[in-house]
C-alpha cells in the first residue's frame, strides 16, 4: 500500500527538488515496511537563535497500522536535517517491524 504523503512548510518557501526527496524517501520506507498507512513532513524553521544561526526542522510523523511514529531533526541545512530525519524513521521502522516478526514467531 502506498501511503499519501503531505509535506508541509512552515516559514519556508515549497521546493519541487524536496518534495522529489521526500516522496522517494517515504518510499524507501515502505521497502521496509509495507503497512504505513499515513505519513506527514513538517519542515520549518524555528527560530533564529544568536549562537548557533538558522536552525531548520524536518519532522516525520508515520502511522503504522496504529502505530504512530514521530521523529524530529534540526540543523543548519534542510537538506541535511531531511536526510537524518529519514534515517532514523528508517531505524525505528526496521526495529518495529523485527519487534512484530519475533513476536509473531513466539506466539
Amino acid at each position: 500500500m502506498k501511503p499519501a504523503v503531505d509535506v508541509i512548510y512552515r516559514d519556508l518557501d515549497s521546493s519541487a527538488a524536496l518534495n522529489e526527496v521526500i516522496n522517494k524517501k517515504v518510499e524507501k520506507l515502505t521497502r521496509f515496511n509495507d503497512q504505513i498507512v499515513y505519513s506527514r513532513v513538517i519542515l520549518d524553521s524555528p527560530h533564529n537563535h544568536k549562537h548557533k544561526g538558522k536552525q531548520f526542522r524536518a519532522s516525520i510523523e508515520l502511522d503504522i497500522q496504529g502505530k504512530p511514529l514521530a521523529i524530529t531533526q534540526d540543523d543548519e541545512s534542510i537538506h541535511i536535517a531531511v536526510r537524518e530525519a529519514f534515517l532514523t524513521a528508517e531505524r525505528q521502522i526496521k526495529k518495529v517491524t523485527a519487534k512484530r516478526r519475533s513476536n509473531r514467531l513466539t506466539h
